[in-house]
């Protein structure tokens, strides 16, 4: 008789090689969200061959953002009428494009033009990514192969940093054009999710495709029972306009309050204007060497939640993360206020970097990845293309505003009020988690789905049994 422990190897391989392929997917946008802090300071540069300003920077950092949220809003069509895959597959071929008008842009408009392109293509993957993982992974490692295109992209974060140092922003991009090729090879030999074959009334394909993903001697009869009779008995409809139902309140609150305290933990700011900040706080730590550290800092917590979440639960992970950004950001604040003071602070020239690498090893192992992978845990089956939608929409009109506007917050304020001003969600997060966010790990999604619908207090959705 079969080990169990290899049965289960056996039953996971499959579902490791559809995460690895989307976390291909995930390295690049990853490697586009972190292009701009190193690229700006290359591009800002008095040899460079299109010199920006203040303001013009401030747009390469936004536009991203900014066509993320017109792809988080025309995603949800797209991927409930093309499926899961074909989206994922689709962003390919753009992303190659937007790199290349980088690299060979002779003028700021060749570049807004990349950004641009980027933006949308990483809308429509930071919407998608979650609801495929959600849609194939087993609930019992759901929430650690869930995370793994995180992890990966925050590689893509560190690569792009570490090469920023070395390479001048053109250089940057035509490295960012080749990366899309090994990701579309991966892509192509995956399935589309059971589910949504299953949507469309393609039963025979979900059922090969619910077994491809277990593997191919298990027995897979039960569960697609399960996801069928789940999809059946709900009302017929499942459009954009099923989400003004008061039924799919809850769950659509939920994930616009965690996308919300993401987004204004100031995260964003952070990524893209990372070696600015470092060369504004007058530390003592090289700004380009700061950058690469704040990189790894950022792969390795989440690495470690990774490891973890399956066993202490997403509220956990998500509170712990709002406490340590919040009184990480407050010294951050503490730092600059006192260096506005002209304060010498030559003895403490190592606290930015300090509290930059607590502040992003928080955020790592909570509001990260959580977000996004609850969004693809909590949402029922027939709106979770259209709700994710607007919940990805939400999050980056959220990060455009942080991003293209915090320049203007540290005029206003100055850094130390701006750093506060961020430290004060992610406290009051603690708050929001505690009272409104179900615990979902080891629950099936048709569980979580049921436990929603059926308005259940908190504690009954947390102790379901499945």
């Amino acid at each position: 008789m079969e080990p169990a422990s290899r049965k289960s190897r056996g039953r996971l391989f499959p579902q490791v090689l559809a995460s690895l392929a989307l976390a291909i997917a995930a390295l690049i946008e990853g490697y586009s969200s972190g292009y701009t802090s190193p690229a700006l300071a290359s591009m800002t540069q008095p040899n460079s061959s299109i010199p920006v300003n203040d303001q013009e920077a401030s747009w390469i950092g936004s536009l991203m953002p900014l066509n993320a949220l017109i792809g988080g809003i025309v995603g949800g069509s797209i991927v409930e009428h093309f499926g899961r895959k074909t989206t994922i597959m689709a962003t390919g071929p753009p992303y190659i494009l937007s790199w290349l008008l980088i690299t060979f842009a002779t003028n700021l408009p060749m570049v807004y033009a990349g950004r641009s392109i980027q933006g949308f293509c990483v809308g429509l993957t930071t919407l998608t990514l979650p609801i495929y993982l959600g849609e194939t992974i087993q609930p019992e490692v759901r929430g650690s192969l869930g995370l793994l295109p995180t992890t990966i992209g925050n590689i893509g974060i560190l690569f792009c940093y570490i090469l920023g140092s070395y390479i001048d922003w053109k250089v940057l991009a035509a490295i960012g054009a080749a990366l899309p090729l090994p990701f579309l090879a991966f892509m192509w030999f995956i399935p589309e999710t059971p589910r949504w074959y299953i949507s469309k009334g393609r039963y025979t394909e979900a059922r090969e495709s619910l077994q491809w993903l277990r593997g191919g001697k298990t027995n897979v009869q039960d569960e697609f029972l399960e996801i069928e009779n789940n999809y059946k008995n709900q009302s017929v409809g499942g459009g954009a306009r099923e989400l003004l139902k008061i039924a799919y309140l809850r769950p659509l609150l939920i994930s616009l309050g965690l996308m919300f305290f993401q987004q204004l933990s100031g995260i964003n700011a952070v990524i893209f204007y990372t070696v600015s900040i470092f060369e504004k706080s007058g530390g003592s730590v090289d700004s380009n060497l700061s950058s690469i550290i704040i990189g790894l800092a950022n792969f390795i917590a989440t690495l470690g939640s990774n490891m973890v979440i399956d066993r202490v639960g997403r509220k956990v992970l998500l509170n712990i993360s709002g406490f340590f950004m919040a009184i990480s950001l407050g010294a951050l604040g503490v730092f600059f206020i006192l260096q506005h003071l002209e304060h010498d602070l030559e003895h403490v020239g190592w606290l930015p970097l300090t509290t930059f690498i607590v502040y992003i090893v928080a955020f790592s192992i909570g509001y990260g990845p959580i977000p996004w992978l609850m969004m693809g845990e909590i949402f029922p089956s027939k709106v979770r293309g259209h709700a994710a939608s607007v919940a990805t929409a939400f999050n980056w009109a959220c990060s455009f505003a942080v991003t293209k506007f915090f320049n203007d917050l540290i005029a206003t304020i100055g850094a130390h009020g701006a750093f506060w001003f961020f430290g004060f969600f992610c406290f009051i997060s603690i708050f929001f988690v505690i009272f409104f966010v179900p615990e979902t790990k080891g629950h099936s999604l048709e569980s979580i789905e049921k436990s929603m619908l059926e308005k259940k207090p908190k504690k009954d959705i947390e102790s379901t049994k499945l």
